[in-house]
């Protein structure tokens, strides 16, 4: 059986959770160490659908506006985006919406899904269902996920594995 490979951009403010995200997801792991992500990090994982295996190759982009410089190649040839936001922070959601309208104007609509990070935390969550709901007009799948828990996390990866080419 061939594999697929698809490339997918994790993007997002600094400290949403993005690196947790990918590392609970390809490692089955959570470190309450925080690491700021310079430049990209690159993970994969092998993934077994119904009808094909495929290989997610995981680009972990440096946050704040994560489009800005040299860091725009990184999204050529890009199959899917996950977006994440921090659910204690409502402005990441902001900046998560800023960012994917300027990704698209780069290159084009992309699979999207938006995560919504820290379920864990969700009494402090700034973040209302409201704005999930908003969310759910400009993403194919918004997830509330915990890095930490692992709530959602394979969910959503999987969503954009399985997309359609």
């Amino acid at each position: 059986m061939k594999t697929e490979v698809r490339k997918i951009c994790m993007l997002g403010d600094f400290a949403v959770g993005k690196t947790s995200l990918v590392n609970r997801f390809v490692n089955s792991a959570f470190s309450e160490r925080y690491l700021s992500t310079v430049g990209v990090k690159i993970d994969t994982k092998l993934v077994q659908l119904v009808d094909r295996q495929v290989k997610l190759v995981l680009w972990d982009l440096a946050g704040s506006d994560p489009l800005n410089g040299a860091a725009k190649s990184y999204l050529m040839g890009t199959h899917g985006i996950v977006l994440v936001a921090d659910g204690t922070r409502r402005e990441t959601l902001d900046s998560a919406l800023r960012i994917h309208q300027h990704a698209e104007s780069l290159i084009g609509a992309r699979p999207t899904v938006l995560l919504i990070n820290k379920a864990d935390l969700e009494p402090q969550w700034q973040s209302t269902q409201a704005d999930l709901q908003s969310a759910r007009q400009w993403a194919r799948n918004v997830w509330e996920t915990s890095a930490m828990t692992g709530a959602h996390v394979e969910d959503a990866f999987m969503a954009l594995a399985g997309v359609e080419r």
